[in-house]
């Protein structure tokens, strides 16, 4: 699998991003997963249900399953913070990971940066950043990607990780 991630400030438009992403790369004949690093504790699942209450009940693990999809729910409890790699490592075989988030990953990154976030760039302090998309002029020496162009930006991660288009 070939990892390549999305980084940029919160409010930038990284999801924006990989929503017009996917499907481009996947119309490419590519099998996309994606991981989306949340800075703050999420659940999926809601108080009452079978399943949450499994979870409160001590399980370690809880996968709820339908016709349309199945998602696994593990309960870290007082192991930590999850790895990249573990991550990766439950991710079924496909062609590409994109990763959102996860900054301090030595993975290459493209970041988004819009300059109206009054942050500054990233690309400055990340050496794994191998491109920019932005509509703003920047000086770096780095690729800079129109950040509305999805075509290009695909173009561009294809290229960087040797992908190529398979017919589907």
């Amino acid at each position: 699998m070939k990892v390549f991630g999305i980084a940029g400030y919160s409010g930038s438009g990284k999801t924006t991003l990989l929503e017009k992403l996917i499907p481009v790369l996947t119309a490419r004949g590519l099998k996309v997963s994606v991981i989306k690093h949340a800075h703050h504790g999420f659940d999926i699942d809601r108080p009452g249900k079978d399943s949450y209450r499994h979870r409160e009940a001590g399980a370690a693990e809880v996968l709820l399953s339908c016709h349309d999809r199945w998602a696994l729910m593990h309960e870290r409890r007082d192991e930590g913070e999850v790895t990249l790699a573990e991550l990766l490592a439950r991710l079924a075989p496909c062609d590409l990971v994109l990763i959102e988030g996860f900054k301090q990953e030595p993975v290459p990154k493209l970041e988004v940066y819009r300059p109206e976030n009054g942050k500054p760039p990233l690309f400055t302090e990340r050496s794994d950043i191998v491109a920019i998309a932005t509509d703003a002029e920047l000086a770096t020496h780095l690729p800079t990607l129109p950040l509305n162009d999805v075509g290009a930006i695909a173009d561009f991660v294809m290229t960087t990780l040797e992908l190529q288009e398979r017919p589907c």
